[in-house]
């Protein structure tokens, strides 16, 4: 007899994980859960296949990585209806989640040879009879362990990083998104079927935790920040280095010479796409005196118009329904009003758009990651004060400045890896920027130069070309060489300018 399955709950029978759509419960897929025997099999093969997938150079890594990025472009609606039937979001989601990862994969494909290929250093006058040399080598296996909110972007991000620089990758999708996560390895496969280059691991927690000690090179780890501390310690037995992208609690500051309508339009945008399970949604608002009245009101119109169902997806994480309920809740309880939406927004699978005014600073509305589609909005006196609160958070991801005057220097100020001026969001669709966060929000960068890094080893060497002219490194040096050399040094070094 087959158990009740709750929508979007991920079910295990028999050694299968059967992903539901969390609106509906209509079945998304099946896939094998791993076993820790076939957990470090995938990874053997993915250290033999690295060797393979190396040797192709930069070129013929580039070459399929752009065959996959096109693979993916012309079976965009597919992978968009997919995401869509496992996630519950709106196609239209989908399909812009899935051209932000395209972007990511051609940046990634077609810059990494001038990232991380060989190069020659300047030589330093005291080692002038030597070379320098960079290199950057691969790790050889990465394991990356990926989100259920955005499938298909997030994981990508190191996947093609990874597989640039040189690696074979093991990816653990969500429990959630298993289906969408096997759709981008069996792609993949399709362009680079010599070898199982990237594969996928099926399960729950305890297969990321099997996937952490099964002596991969490095681990790129999307998801909250309790999660991302078992991650750490799961790899820390084997000192295996880590990339983390955690939970944010992402701050609007919204300045006396903003534009009120494209603020609010960003505002909503940024807290309520995807149903507010983003990462780097808004879920703060802190809008100086002047334009408060006008830029809530705006917000409340724009938000109202929304339809739950439509544009606002269900909540994909059934026990995060009880998560935003609680904030709200507290919220109220605290003084807090709703403008919009309010305790009856919750209906299960879906939370209706709510806009909550004066919140007090210790409500769990403003301290903890709600992650669902609220926004509080705050009255400040000014841009110093709105900097000062948007700052007070253990988290540090993203973050948005409306203004003109004064927005680049109010965004240099936020305790953020990220911030969009006259925007929102917008930093994750550029190829070329780096992706990540401080504090809670975790450290290390995908996306961009920085995020090629993360998946290289730096490896410097040094080749004696000359006799030395400073003979600093033997036994045989004389103590007129060495006065010499200080002679040298404080010529070279001893003026302050």
């Amino acid at each position: 007899m087959t158990a009740t399955r709750v929508p979007g709950v991920p079910a295990i029978e028999d050694g299968v994980l059967i992903s539901t759509n969390p609106a509906t419960g209509e079945e998304a897929g099946r896939v094998p859960v791993a076993s820790p025997t076939s957990i470090a099999d995938a990874v053997r093969r993915a250290r033999e296949a690295a060797t393979w997938w190396q040797a192709l150079g930069y070129d013929g890594r580039k070459d399929r990585l752009l065959r996959w990025r096109s693979l993916i472009v012309q079976r965009i609606d597919e992978l968009a209806q997919l995401t869509s039937l496992e996630t519950g979001k709106p196609d239209a989601d989908a399909i812009m989640e899935t051209v932000a990862a395209i972007e990511h994969l051609d940046w990634a494909a077609r810059h990494a040879r001038k990232v991380l290929g060989p190069r020659r250093t300047r030589t330093r006058v005291l080692l002038a009879e030597h070379t320098g040399h960079l290199e950057y080598q691969p790790y050889g296996v990465v394991g990356v362990i990926g989100p259920w909110n955005y499938p298909i972007v997030t994981p990508v991000g190191p996947i093609c990083g990874a597989l640039a620089a040189g690696n074979a990758v093991v990816f653990k999708p969500s429990e959630y998104t298993p289906i969408v996560g096997q759709w981008l390895v069996d792609t993949f496969a399709e362009v680079a079927p010599e070898q199982p280059v990237l594969q996928a691991v099926h399960g729950l927690g305890d297969v990321g935790a099997a996937l952490c000690r099964a002596e991969v090179g490095k681990v790129a780890f999307t998801g909250s920040t309790a999660t991302a501390k078992k991650v750490m310690a799961a790899c820390a037995e084997n000192l295996v280095p880590v990339v983390i992208e955690a939970g944010g609690k992402d701050a609007l500051i919204v300045d006396a010479d903003a534009d009120i309508p494209a603020a609010a339009d960003a505002a909503v945008w940024g807290g309520m796409t995807n149903a507010g399970q983003t990462c780097i949604g808004i879920e703060r608002v802190y809008a100086v005196a002047p334009i408060y009245d006008s830029l809530v009101n705006e917000i409340v119109a724009r938000a109202g118009k929304l339809r739950t169902g439509e544009e606002i997806g269900p909540i994909t994480m059934p026990r995060q329904i009880d998560v935003i309920r609680e904030h709200i809740d507290d919220a109220l309880a605290k003084g807090g009003k709703a403008v919009l939406g309010g305790a009856g927004a919750v209906q299960p699978p879906y939370v209706a758009p709510t806009v909550l005014v004066d919140v007090p600073a210790d409500s769990s509305e403003i301290r903890d990651e709600t992650f669902g589609p609220t926004l509080t909005i705050t009255k400040v006196a000014d841009a110093d004060e709105a900097i000062r609160l948007a700052n007070d958070t253990a988290y540090g991801l993203g973050g948005a400045v409306f203004g003109k005057r004064d927005a680049i220097r109010i965004a240099r100020r936020l305790r953020s890896g990220m911030v969009s001026v006259n925007s929102t969001l917008t930093f994750v669709g550029m190829g070329n920027l780096p992706f990540g966060g401080v504090g809670d929000s975790g450290f290390g960068r995908i996306h961009g130069e920085d995020g090629l890094r993360e998946f290289a080893i730096p490896k410097s060497i040094t080749v004696r070309r000359a006799r030395s002219l400073f003979p600093s490194t033997t036994f045989d040096r004389t103590p007129a060489q060495v006065r010499q050399i200080v002679k040298a040094v404080k010529l070279l070094y001893g003026r302050r300018s």
